[in-house]
């Protein structure tokens, strides 16, 4: 029998995925913005890149990297209390999705670590590709949670449904944004 208090357990772990991705979707929209500034020039370029690597450092390591140990924390917790979740498919892929929710963040702290020692990183276009995938992981991980039962095909096929209109847009965007970029050096 589980606890009074286990969903107060629910709340804090759905509590800290939303914060963890509030904070992984502005990280990586401050990654863009400091790629873009590195093709500025002077000043400009260095105090735009200095002010984007605080903001980097704050989303990193007071949102992002708490809210996720959090999460994970309290996920575990929850299975712990109910070891019958164990036997679920649909928490099997639920551990898998978490698994490269690590794997994306590790890379964001990858990423995060050659914008502050003056590496190359991705360029934009690519940095916007790299955002979507947090989306992804983020509608794979709530489908799974709520739906449970789903067959595994359709979870696929509406998936690259997305990762499709997705494309779709940050191509529509990379065209407005060069536009721009005309029409600033014009």
């Amino acid at each position: 029998m589980l606890p009074d208090w286990y969903p107060a357990l629910i709340a804090l772990h759905v509590i800290f995925m939303v914060t963890f991705f509030a904070g992984t979707f502005y990280l990586t929209r401050v990654f863009i913005m400091h790629r873009q500034a590195l093709s500025r020039e002077g000043p400009v370029r260095a105090i735009l890149t200095k002010q984007y690597g605080v903001m980097e450092r704050q989303l990193l390591y007071l949102v992002a990297w708490p809210s996720l140990l959090l999460m994970i924390f309290l996920g575990f917790w929850m299975v712990w209390l109910d070891l019958s979740l164990v036997q679920e498919p649909w928490m099997h892929a639920k551990l898998g999705v978490t698994a490269l929710l690590v794997g994306y963040h590790l890379v964001d702290q990858r990423i995060y670590r050659k914008f502050q020692n003056g590496m190359h990183v991705w360029n934009t276009p690519t940095l916007r590709i790299w955002v979507q995938g947090s989306v992804i992981l983020l509608v794979a991980a709530v489908f799974l949670s709520t739906f449970k039962t789903v067959q595994w095909y359709l979870g696929i096929l509406g998936l690259v449904v997305l990762a499709g209109l997705l494309f779709l847009a940050i191509k529509g965007f990379s065209k407005k944004d060069e536009v721009q970029e005309d029409v600033e050096a014009g």
